[in-house]
């Protein structure tokens, strides 16, 4: 039994003197491990407790306890003392003045589509038009049919479309304002319309499910197509900061009569001929057209007296062209790295 206490008593002392004498939190965890742990020599004791007398079981028992909360208690307010230090030595060393004003790390910057978007709201405000934003979920009438594309019609395959449970559309074109706007306006009617499209499509260098269009709409007295192609000309030279050429090549779409695709002398070839115009020295840029009689009329407005244009571009390939980025995809990739060069 003496030999248990005097092995115990050691195993205290040694214990006190490699724990007052630590100077590493990383340390602690070590004698932690030595002097606690399941193979430690004190706990080797302890299991010996149960081979003893039963005279003897509870002084040995009630000493080894005592030195096992003795050696817990000291680890622990060394453990304390040591992150004590560390706190203070920190605040002594990396003192920081609250005062100083802060600065904020230029990490990004606007989206190049933003930047672009809020240019072409510019461009065409300067231009006497308003600006009107769509609801990104519409209802079947004022995305399809109000626009001249009644249920059944074989126009709608042209639009993977995706639908809501009870029936509503993520917008496949900004179309979808043509009615409300010439509801909402009186002729001389100017107004465009951006905003983020959809469609259930797949994506690749040149197409996306989630882009913006800018809509427009012109009704007035005597509008031509004439008109049209001036007003749009005008625009692109003040998108593209240069002087451009523009034609028009018949097409079909429903809700204009004649209709067409519009084409843009290469903004960057200057008509010389390249990849991307496929050496034509044109790019088809955008869909347009007098408004059909019928959208005018479901919109209220007398297609005998007035007459329109609507159009609708893609932002992005604009964007696509005025910086030669090659794919779409990039966009909305949230690589700072892209967005930063539109710092």
């Amino acid at each position: 039994m003496q030999d248990t206490k005097t092995t115990l008593k050691d195993i205290k002392d040694e214990a006190s003197t490699k724990i007052k004498s630590l100077d590493s939190l990383d340390k602690v965890q070590e004698l932690h491990v030595e002097f606690l742990g399941r193979k430690s020599k004190l706990n080797t004791v302890l299991r010996t407790i149960k081979d003893l007398d039963s005279d003897q079981r509870s002084d040995i028992g009630k000493l080894g306890n005592q030195v096992k909360q003795y050696v817990t208690k000291l680890l622990d307010q060394r453990e304390q003392e040591l992150k004590d230090i560390k706190l203070k030595t920190a605040l002594n060393q990396e003192w920081i003045d609250i005062t100083v004003p802060g600065e904020i790390p230029k990490v990004g910057a606007i989206h190049p589509i933003t930047q672009l978007l809020w240019k072409t709201e510019k461009i065409f405000e300067k231009m006497g038009f308003e600006v009107f934003l769509p609801n990104e979920i519409d209802d079947d009438y004022h995305n399809f049919e109000s626009v001249n594309i009644p249920k059944g019609h074989p126009a709608r395959d042209a639009w993977d479309t995706f639908w809501t449970e009870d029936g509503n559309i993520l917008i496949t074109h900004t179309s979808s304002m043509q009615n409300r706007v010439m509801r909402r306006m009186k002729p001389p009617i100017r107004a465009i319309v951006p905003g983020k499209c959809f469609r259930n499509e797949a994506t690749d260098a040149r197409h996306e499910h989630t882009f913006y269009q800018v809509e427009g709409v012109y009704v007035d007295k005597g509008i031509t197509l004439k008109d049209m192609l001036g007003t749009l000309k005008v625009f692109f030279e003040a998108f593209f900061e240069k002087e451009v050429e523009v034609k028009f090549m018949p097409d079909y779409f429903p809700f204009v009569e004649p209709g067409g695709q519009m084409a843009l002398s290469c903004v960057l070839c200057d008509m010389k001929g390249c990849k991307v115009c496929k050496e034509t020295g044109w790019l088809e840029v955008l869909g347009c057209g007098m408004i059909h009689p019928d959208v005018l009329s479901q919109a209220g407005v007398d297609s005998s007296i007035y007459s329109g244009f609507a159009w609708g571009f893609g932002l992005e390939r604009l964007i696509m062209l005025k910086n030669n980025i090659e794919d779409m995809r990039i966009f909305h990739s949230g690589d700072l790295r892209f967005i930063q060069q539109f710092s």
